[in-house]
C-alpha cells in the first residue's frame, strides 16, 4: 500500500514538472535588471546565461555576460542605459557576442559591435563570427618564414617582422608608434595584404586624422578601421581588439594575409580594468584583475600563420603599448613582452635628438623574422646591429676624450654615418630593393668621403638615380629578393660615377 502511494507522489510531482516546464524554459530566457549604473546591469532570472553571452535589453540595448554568480548575473552594456532601470526586462539571444564580417568591411570605418560610423551608408555583410573564438592549435599553424616588409629600413634591417608574427610596439607617448604602424599599413600597397587598424581610446579626431592618411595614399582600398574612441564605453573598448581579431580571422580563413594593430592595448587593460572593479571582482597588482594576462594572451595568440590544409592565410599583430617614462618593467609592457615574438623599443631621448624613427636597436628584437627575412636586406644588413652596438659603447666612452686613436675615430665616423642613413621621414616607406641599395653602400664604408650632413640625402638620392640608370638590377633585386651575384660591383660602379657628379656642387 505504501509503495502505491510512494509510486503516486512520484507521478504527480512528475505531471507538475511537465506542466510548469514550459513556464520555467520561459523564466531561465528571460530576467529583470536588479540594479544598474556605470555601464553594467545586475540581472535576476537568467538561469541558463553562459559566460560571453549576447542579451538584449527592452530599449534594444545589447549587453555581454561577464559575471556569473548564485543568484546573479553582471552583464555590461554596449550601448546606452538611458530608459533602463529597475525591473526591466532582458532576453537571452542564446548566441555568443558577435560581429559582422565579409569583403563589404574593406575601407570602412566600424565600431565594436561592426556598425558603420564613417557615414557611408549600411555594410552589406551576410555572415558572423564569434568576437571571442579560441586560438588555432599547434596542427594548424606553420613556422613563420614569409616576410612582411614594414618599408622602414631601420626595423627591416634588425628587427624584421615575418608573416603571422606578433611584433610589439613599445614607448613612451609621442614617440613614434603610431607612425610606424601607419607606415607599415602604407607599405603593404600591392602585396595583397588586408590591414585591420583598431583604435582603443583614441580621441574620434586622431581616427579621422589617420583615415584621411590612409585615403590620401590609397591604403583605404586594403583597410579596415574598428574604432572604440576615449567618449565610448569600456565596454566597447573592451571588446574593439576581440571584433578586429574576428574580422581579420575571417579573411585569414579565406587564405588571404591579414595585418593588425592594436592601438593601443594599455588603453585596453584600463578599459577591462574599469570593468572588473564595476563588477565587484577583487583587484590585483596595480589594480588590474588577476585575469590581466589572460586578457591580451588569448588575443595574440589568435594571430599565426596556417597551413595549407587550413586556408593557408596568416594574420600578423602589432600591439601597441604605452609606458610612463620608458619603464618597461611596469605590470602591463611585461606581460605583453612576454607574450609577443618581440618588441620594438621607441626611446625619448633618441626622437628629441632627431633619430626618427626612435628605434633603440638594443634593447629591440626579432625573435622570430630573421628566419623570414628577404635574402638582399638579411646579406647587405650583416654587420648593421654590431657596428651600431659597437658605436654606441664607443660614443659613451668617448664622450669626455679629446685625443682618439685612428681606429676608434674611423668606428665612430662609420656608426655616425649608419645613425643618420636610418632617419626616415613619415609616410615614406621604402621599397625592398632601395633598402638593400642602401645598405649595401652604408655597410660597406662607401660613405665615408661624403659629408656627415648630406649622407642621408645622398644616398637616397643616388638610389633613386640607379633606378632610372639600371632599372635591370632594380627590378631583379625587388621581384627575386635577393642580390645577383654581379650587385656589388654594378652599385660600386654607379657610386662613383654619381660621386663624380655631385662633389662639384659640393664643393661649389
Amino acid at each position: 500500500m505504501n509503495s502505491l502511494n510512494h509510486s503516486d507522489e512520484i507521478i504527480s510531482i512528475l505531471q507538475e514538472e511537465i506542466e510548469q516546464y514550459d513556464s520555467r524554459t520561459r523564466r531561465a530566457e528571460t530576467g529583470t535588471v536588479l540594479e544598474i549604473g556605470d555601464g553594467i546591469a545586475t540581472v535576476y532570472g537568467l538561469d541558463r546565461a553562459v559566460y560571453g553571452e549576447l542579451v538584449e535589453f527592452e530599449t534594444g540595448v545589447r549587453g555581454i555576460v561577464l559575471n556569473l554568480e548564485r543568484d546573479s548575473v553582471g552583464v555590461v552594456l554596449l550601448g546606452s542605459e538611458e530608459g533602463l532601470h529597475e525591473g526591466s526586462i532582458v532576453k537571452r539571444t542564446g548566441r555568443a557576442a558577435d560581429v559582422p564580417v565579409g569583403d563589404a568591411m574593406i575601407g570602412r570605418t566600424v565600431n565594436a559591435l561592426g556598425d558603420p560610423i564613417d557615414g557611408l551608408g549600411p555594410i552589406a555583410c551576410t555572415e558572423t563570427r564569434p568576437i571571442e573564438h579560441e586560438a588555432s592549435g599547434v596542427v594548424s599553424r606553420e613556422p613563420v618564414n614569409q616576410p612582411m616588409q614594414t618599408g622602414i629600413l631601420a626595423i627591416d634591417s634588425m628587427v624584421p617582422i615575418g608573416r603571422g608574427q606578433r611584433e610589439l610596439i613599445i614607448g613612451d607617448r609621442q614617440t613614434g608608434k603610431t607612425s610606424i604602424a601607419i607606415d607599415t599599413i602604407l607599405n603593404q600597397k600591392g602585396q595583397d595584404m588586408i590591414c585591420i587598424y583598431v583604435a582603443i581610446g583614441q580621441k574620434a579626431s586622431t581616427v579621422a586624422k589617420l583615415r584621411g592618411t590612409l585615403e590620401k595614399a590609397g591604403a583605404l582600398d586594403y583597410s579596415i578601421i574598428v574604432s572604440a574612441t576615449a567618449a565610448d564605453s569600456a565596454p566597447q573598448q573592451y571588446i574593439a581588439p576581440y571584433a578586429g581579431a574576428a574580422i581579420g580571422e575571417y579573411f585569414m580563413s579565406k587564405g588571404k594575409d591579414v595585418l593588425i594593430v592594436y592601438d593601443d592595448l594599455s588603453k585596453h587593460a584600463v578599459a577591462y580594468r574599469t570593468l572588473s572593479l564595476l563588477l565587484r571582482r577583487s583587484p590585483g597588482r596595480e589594480a588590474y584583475p588577476g585575469d590581466v594576462f589572460y586578457l591580451h594572451s588569448r588575443l595574440l595568440e589568435r594571430a599565426c600563420r596556417l597551413t595549407k590544409e587550413y586556408g593557408g592565410g596568416s594574420m600578423t599583430a602589432i600591439p601597441i603599448i604605452e609606458t610612463l617614462a620608458g619603464d618597461v618593467s611596469a605590470y602591463i609592457p611585461t606581460n605583453v613582452i612576454s607574450i609577443t615574438d618581440g618588441q620594438i623599443y621607441l626611446e625619448n631621448d633618441l626622437f628629441f635628438s632627431g633619430q626618427r624613427p626612435a628605434v633603440n636597436v638594443g634593447l629591440s628584437v626579432s625573435r622570430v623574422g630573421g628566419s623570414a627575412q628577404t635574402k638582399a636586406i638579411k646579406k647587405t644588413s650583416g654587420t648593421l646591429r654590431i657596428d651600431l652596438a659597437r658605436f654606441r659603447e664607443l660614443e659613451v666612452f668617448t664622450q669626455f676624450s679629446s685625443d682618439l686613436d685612428e681606429e676608434t675615430r674611423q668606428a665612430l665616423d662609420h656608426g655616425k654615418r649608419l645613425m643618420e642613413i636610418l632617419k626616415q621621414p613619415l609616410y615614406h616607406p621604402m621599397p625592398v630593393w632601395k633598402q638593400a641599395v642602401i645598405l649595401y653602400v652604408a655597410t660597406n664604408g662607401l660613405l665615408s668621403d661624403v659629408p656627415l650632413d648630406r649622407a642621408n640625402k645622398f644616398v637616397k638620392d643616388f638610389a633613386d638615380t640607379l633606378q632610372s640608370e639600371n632599372s635591370a638590377l632594380v627590378e631583379e633585386i625587388q621581384s627575386t629578393g635577393t642580390l645577383p651575384g654581379t650587385a656589388g660591383e654594378q652599385i660600386r660602379k654607379a657610386l662613383e660615377s654619381y660621386k663624380e657628379q655631385v662633389s662639384a656642387s659640393w664643393q661649389a
